[in-house]
């Protein structure tokens, strides 16, 4: 693909998760957005608040890739590597905007055995953090974005090119805002205040 293609692609999806945000998230009371369907699933503040977890690792890293990288001549087409691609792809949505396999959260980034991670501002946390996401893009129209790597989340040992890093955070943004409107659409979903 090319780099400017990358880009077009993970800019609408973001734009376009927080356009859900707005109209589909805010709107809800505190009561719907804890609600649960049983004890085994997240709520929607508990997904949110998943989310924000990886972005305090991803935002922070990205930004110091992009402010100290060496390869600051971008190229017009970027190449996946092929543990980048195989990453990113398990957590883009299917055509049906459906999730395809289910995975287990690591430890650190599961908050039902971090309850702290919930905040009372999850979601206006989230809000800034994607609008953050956007200005890293731009940041990264500067630089080779094949060339420079990032260790990513749950090992310091394995890296990811620049351009794998972004689309698997953007599309794990996107799986798990469509998580949350699974949430909204069950059918025993509180309609009200309960």
């Amino acid at each position: 693909m090319t780099t400017n293609d990358l880009f077009n692609e993970i800019i609408a999806i973001t734009q376009r998760n927080v356009n859900l945000l707005h109209s589909r998230i805010q709107p809800l009371s505190d009561f719907q957005k804890n609600w649960k369907k049983d004890n085994d699933s997240w709520s929607i503040n508990e997904i949110i608040a998943h989310l924000n977890q990886y972005a305090n690792y991803y935002h922070r890293v990205f930004g110091r890739k992009i402010a100290r990288t060496r390869f600051r001549t971008p190229r017009e087409t970027f190449i996946s590597s092929p543990l980048g691609r195989s990453a990113w792809r398990s957590m883009k949505l299917g055509n049906a905007r459906n999730i395809k396999r289910k995975m287990k959260s690591p430890r650190a980034y599961n908050p039902s055995l971090h309850p702290e991670m919930v905040k009372s501002n999850t979601i206006e946390i989230f809000e800034k953090s994607q609008q953050e996401l956007l200005s890293i893009f731009e940041l990264a129209r500067s630089v080779n974005i094949r060339k420079a790597k990032i260790p990513i989340s749950i090992s310091k040992i394995i890296r990811f090119r620049l351009g794998d890093a972004f689309l698997y955070v953007v599309y794990h943004n996107e799986r798990h805002l469509q998580q949350a409107i699974n949430i909204l659409d069950h059918p025993r979903f509180p309609k009200a205040e309960g």
